[in-house]
């Protein structure tokens, strides 16, 4: 099975023959058979070269890299294989057409609030009384599917991430102040954690898009713009609730992550590099965690799920399927 690759020490990555060679800056080097991996993730201050760059294209793999703030700066995102004249054709036609864009974009809002609204039944019923803010919630998504443009959607959507995020503070055991979601820079220890395990979620879903013949820089939900892949943004608003959310209350509520895991000097904005191995590490084995999928009928990872929902998506776009966004039933 192929898996992600962190590298965290600054060193050099190389080609070597027809695999990877990381030599790290006290001359530590490990082969990396590049057969077995699917992305790799740079946390670290790092040289490459073209050669390396020619054999990434050519195995498809994706490169995504951090800066020392565990802040995304940006992916290699090898030459596309899988072309499809097609598909972009259609692609691009439904996001010219507002009528099946703001459909498809409404799909994604509904498949996010609702694995949202499970979230808060789960721990609902665990004894954290979110009923009050379950039915927020339930009364917000009844105005989707009467949106008539996108600004709108959003703002909808706004409202029940702001209900959602409310609840936080019930929810997580630990004594944490989480008025609300800030961004642009985090502003405290939840923030930062939200923002650092979003941008992983990103991520993967960038990875699994690559595989398929999807253009990632048209989206529905979110404007397509400059040096963005804003199609990865869309699918990404499902599963945030259902991979990164959850995984986040876990490590909060097991004290995997507290106050020691960040700079208080930063304001809490810099993970340090223990926290961040111990996020990419469970947020791996999540990802190999398997469901039995209703209609397949079959096991399939967390991490499949992301590129079945990208394969949905073809087949609505190509009339051949209306898509439906995931959402949790258990």
């Amino acid at each position: 099975m192929l898996q992600s690759y962190y590298i965290y020490s600054n060193g050099d990555l190389k080609r070597r023959d027809n695999t990877l060679k990381f030599t790290d800056n006290e001359g530590n080097q490990k082969d990396l058979p590049i057969e077995r991996i699917s992305e790799i993730y740079v946390m670290s201050e790092m040289s490459l070269n073209t050669s390396l760059i020619n054999i990434l294209s050519q195995y498809g793999i994706v490169m995504h890299f951090f800066n020392y703030y565990s802040f995304y700066t940006g992916s290699f995102y090898p030459k596309e294989t899988l072309l499809a004249g097609d598909l972009l054709v259609h692609q691009v036609e439904h996001y010219i057409d507002y009528e099946k864009r703001i459909a498809l974009a409404k799909k994604f809002i509904l498949a996010a609030s609702g694995n949202i609204y499970r979230n808060l039944r789960y721990y609902n019923g665990r004894g954290k009384n979110l009923q009050e803010n379950m039915n927020q919630i339930l009364n917000i998504s009844k105005n989707i599917n009467n949106c008539t443009n996108i600004k709108e959607l959003m703002g909808y959507e706004g409202n029940i991430r702001k209900v959602y995020y409310d609840s936080w503070n019930i929810i997580i055991d630990q004594e944490i102040d989480f008025e609300k979601r800030v961004m642009h820079p985090p502003d405290n220890i939840i923030n930062s954690l939200i923002s650092f395990v979003n941008t992983l979620i990103y991520t993967k879903v960038l990875s699994e898009v690559y595989h398929t013949q999807l253009n990632p820089t048209i989206s529905y939900l979110h404007e397509p713009g400059l040096r963005r892949f804003s199609l990865c943004l869309d699918l990404a608003e499902i599963f945030k609730p259902l991979i990164g959310d959850r995984l986040i209350f876990s490590m909060l509520n097991r004290k995997q992550i507290t106050e020691k895991s960040f700079t208080k000097e930063l304001n809490y904005l810099h993970l340090t590099k223990e926290a961040s191995r111990i996020i990419t590490t469970e947020l791996d084995e999540r990802l190999k965690t398997t469901i039995k999928h209703k209609e397949l009928q079959k096991n399939v990872s967390y991490q499949y799920l992301i590129r079945l929902e990208a394969y949905k998506l073809i087949k609505h776009i190509l009339g051949e399927k209306e898509y439906e966004g995931f959402q949790i039933w258990w």
